[in-house]
């Protein structure tokens, strides 16, 4: 029995996923955020409970390769405040899932997604230009940043959508785009991992899953080249719009789907 029977997906199907882990691999070296399309795309195709436990190794694969590419521009000091507060959104997230159906779930994810996006348009019009990322250290800053920890960790455990949360935080933090892809890289490559024991627990991870991971993996290598190259040519104000437009689309796919 192959992968395709075993999902009882059709090849158009396959196809389409392969087109999502493609698009993994971009968004992890180009526009984070992106990958929100891919959670929907996943969530189509197979059970939406089920699909998150598939693309997740999807997701970490890419992580690794961002982190490859990015990783002497990640900021530190805002990654060792962010993780406390994004273990407890872990755990919240666990939680959530133990009884939440697949539309509470998508209801209240595309929901958060647009609020961000909202709040993260409302401060960028405020904020005064060359803003720098240690305002994380400020007090405000320090508030900041374990709000959307708590809610990147949630997002990220019930639905993989931790990605555009994570995005408007580094932005409102006014981190360049080097800078902000390599903090993101190192942010979702430790909490992803971290994330597979929970996943396994709920049943979300298993060989089936892993079976269809082996398939797609290869389809997110040349998703990551292909956002090297065009990262460099996005310039900083495109590069940010385009990764708020990204979370407003995921989050509107969301709440339709």
């Amino acid at each position: 029995m192959n992968t395709m029977t075993l999902w009882h997906i059709s090849g158009w199907e396959f196809a389409t996923l392969a087109s999502a882990a493609l698009l993994v691999g971009f968004s992890k070296t180009a526009v984070s955020g992106a990958n929100t399309v891919s959670l929907a795309v996943f969530a189509a195709v197979l059970p939406a409970r089920a699909s998150t436990g598939v693309l997740l190794p999807l997701l970490i694969a890419g992580d690794v390769l961002a982190v490859l590419t990015y990783r002497r521009h990640a900021h530190w000091p805002t990654l060792w405040r962010l993780f406390p507060a994004v273990a407890v959104g872990v755990v919240a997230g666990t939680l959530f899932l133990v009884w939440a159906g697949d539309g509470v779930v998508r209801t209240s994810i595309g929901a958060i997604l647009l609020l961000m996006a909202g709040v993260t348009v409302w401060r960028r019009r405020r904020a005064e230009a060359g803003e720098e990322p240690d305002a994380v250290t400020t007090r405000a800053g320090r508030i900041k940043a374990r709000s959307y920890g708590v809610l990147g960790g949630f997002t990220t455990m019930v639905a993989n959508a931790g990605g555009p949360v994570m995005s408007m935080y580094l932005l409102s933090a006014g981190f360049r785009k080097l800078g902000f892809l390599g903090t993101s890289a190192f942010f979702f490559l430790i909490v992803n991992v971290s994330k597979v024991p929970f996943s396994a627990g709920l049943g979300l991870i298993d060989g089936r899953s892993l079976l269809l991971d082996a398939a797609l993996a290869v389809f997110v290598l040349p998703g990551a080249l292909l956002g090297r190259w065009a990262v460099d040519r996005i310039d900083q104000r495109l590069f940010e719009q385009l990764v708020i437009a990204a979370t407003v689309v995921g989050g509107v796919q969301l709440l339709l789907r």
